[in-house]
């Protein structure tokens, strides 16, 4: 019997057990004995059943053991499987980084997608963060309602913004685009006729004997100087290209908002193409203020040129262009003369700059001035000139614990870190000398660059002026500007007793931030004018600005 025993499994004998316990159940009604008979057969049934499977047992125990170290392998497969796209995830939002585009969000497929059978489960990676540092210029940027310093081309696509606020970046391109709007209206109020109702212009005061004298008081409204602007840049690119557009609305056409191109030019490997700022002019040091005409001895020059920017070290650079010419000469003498330009206009100049003290410029510009006429032949002369500016910082302090605490409060409501920057003061100044170079001053109305002497000669007008403006920072909120600008030309002999001689331009203003982009100044201007044959005229404005920079 214990051969046949062996070959039973544990199932066998349960099942012969309980087989034998029915049997016994079915008589029980014959009495004890048979239900003694019933528990010896149930007692031999489980005894026979643990002594033969503890051996089946033991054997299920070694595949259960073998199952388990088979499934901690394929658990230590997934586990590496699961590491791996990790670092393929990492390297993939690095990359995305490095090249500053921002993709939109992706649905990323395992290799062999596509004959898997599909799944509820993706892997989707957010679009990664674009920053972008640029390299600081050594100007700092001045406040000013009418900006001159933002579209000031220069070298290394050097910036008065390194962290780019507005700029957008292209998608799967490394170039930033910033379009901004600056709405603007003003008020003018003049006790008497300016010759100008939208801008400030020293050169058009009428003087005694002219008609236009006087008039009474003198009301208008406008909104020329609202300017709309695109700059677009790619500084990680070689030669760091840069286009920048803008206009304003004081163009000579008709209608209540003739449009006018003030900028607009290309600038790759510090060369600039398109029509922007002289070399002979200096936009960093430009008095703030609320007239949108500015100082009367300004060097104003926007011209189509070709420029190059010499970078000689970090504080010192030099600039070369070629500009368009334009020969203004009195032709009083001989009315149906005409301009002759011969060759460009051609200008250069050395800037230092310090992010501490601020900067100096010496430029200089050299021309040929030609006329042609029935009277006065056809002749040419020589015309040159020099131009030296600054704007210097002056008295920083650092902003008061107010305005700190303020700053960060709004930056913690906002959700934004921005920076709080230290107040300063600012001078401007500017001195200008030489001849045949009215063309270039900020009061050029009239033709001013050479006339007749009394052999019939042409020569270049001699020309001076000088200007200075200082700005004082009251709080973060409020600011004032004083400024003066003088202009005096040595007329010729064929000039007429009307003829442009000198002028006088001086302004003094309050400008209220009242909002971060929201700024409104109000100004008081003088001016006064006198003509070769020392008739004279003054005027006075009282003006009120508004300017709101959309995305500033």
């Amino acid at each position: 019997m214990r051969g046949p025993l062996k070959r039973c499994n544990g199932s066998h004998l349960s099942l012969i057990a309980v087989r034998f316990a029915s049997g016994t159940k079915q008589t029980k009604g014959k009495g004890m004995i048979k239900t003694n008979k019933k528990s010896v057969a149930i007692t031999l049934a489980v005894f026979v059943s643990f002594t033969v499977v503890t051996p089946a047992r033991a054997s299920e125990l070694d595949e259960l053991k073998a199952t388990i170290q088979s499934m901690q392998k394929s658990m230590e497969q997934m586990q590496s499987r699961i590491a791996e796209l990790e670092h393929e995830n990492h390297k993939h939002k690095e990359q995305a980084t490095a090249s500053r585009v921002a993709p939109p969000a992706a649905v990323v497929a395992t290799e062999g997608a596509a004959s898997a059978p599909p799944s509820d489960q993706t892997v989707t990676i957010a679009p990664a963060t674009v920053t972008i540092q640029g390299r600081p210029s050594q100007i700092r940027d001045r406040p000013a309602l009418d900006d001159q310093q933002e579209a000031a081309p220069r070298p290394n696509d050097l910036t008065l913004d390194p962290k780019y606020r507005g700029f957008v970046p292209i998608p799967n391109t490394p170039v930033l685009i910033k379009f901004n709007a600056k709405p603007r209206v003003d008020f003018t109020d003049d006790p008497q006729n300016t010759g100008n109702p939208d801008r400030f212009v020293t050169a058009q005061i009428p003087v005694d004997g002219d008609f236009f004298k006087g008039g009474g008081n003198q009301f208008n409204v406008n909104a020329r100087g609202s300017q709309l602007s695109l700059d677009v840049r790619a500084p990680e690119l070689p030669g760091s290209p840069r286009f920048y557009y803008q206009n304003d609305f004081f163009g000579s056409g008709g209608g209540e908002l003739p449009f006018r191109v003030r900028q607009l030019y290309g600038q790759i490997y510090n060369v600039v193409l398109g029509q922007t700022f002289s070399v002979f002019e200096d936009p960093d040091a430009w008095p703030d203020t609320v007239d949108y005409e500015g100082p009367n001895s300004a060097i104003f020059a926007r011209r189509p040129l070709v420029r190059y920017m010499l970078p000689l070290n970090k504080k010192w650079q030099l600039n070369f262009g070629l500009e368009k010419p334009g020969s203004e000469v009195d032709t009083s003498p001989d009315p149906d003369a005409q301009q002759v330009n011969h060759a460009p206009d051609g200008g250069l100049n050395i800037r230092w700059e310090d992010s501490v003290y601020g900067h100096v410029q010496l430029g200089a510009i050299f021309r040929d001035i030609g006329v042609k006429g029935p009277v006065v032949g056809n002749q040419n002369t020589f015309g040159w000139g020099v131009n030296l500016s600054s704007s210097l910082n002056v008295f920083e302090r650092q902003p008061t614990s107010e305005i700190v605490a303020s700053a960060t409060e709004k930056n913690v409501v906002a959700g934004v870190q921005r920076d709080v920057k230290p107040i300063f003061d600012s001078l401007q100044t500017q001195l200008t000398y030489g001849q045949g170079l009215f063309r270039y001053f900020n009061d050029d109305f009239q033709n001013n660059d050479a006339a007749f002497d009394s052999s019939g000669d042409l020569k270049a007008i001699p020309a001076f002026g000088a200007m200075i403006g200082y700005t004082h920072q009251w709080n973060d909120y409020l600011r004032s500007t004083a400024s003066y600008g003088y202009v005096h030309l040595d007329n010729q002999f064929s000039q007429e007793p009307g003829a442009y001689h000198q002028t006088h331009y001086a302004s003094l203003n309050l400008v209220w931030k009242a909002r971060k982009r929201l700024s409104i100044g109000f100004e008081a201007l003088y001016g006064h004018k006198e003509e070769k044959d020392g008739a004279d005229g003054d005027a006075f404005r009282f003006q009120i600005g508004a300017l709101y920079s959309i995305f500033d």
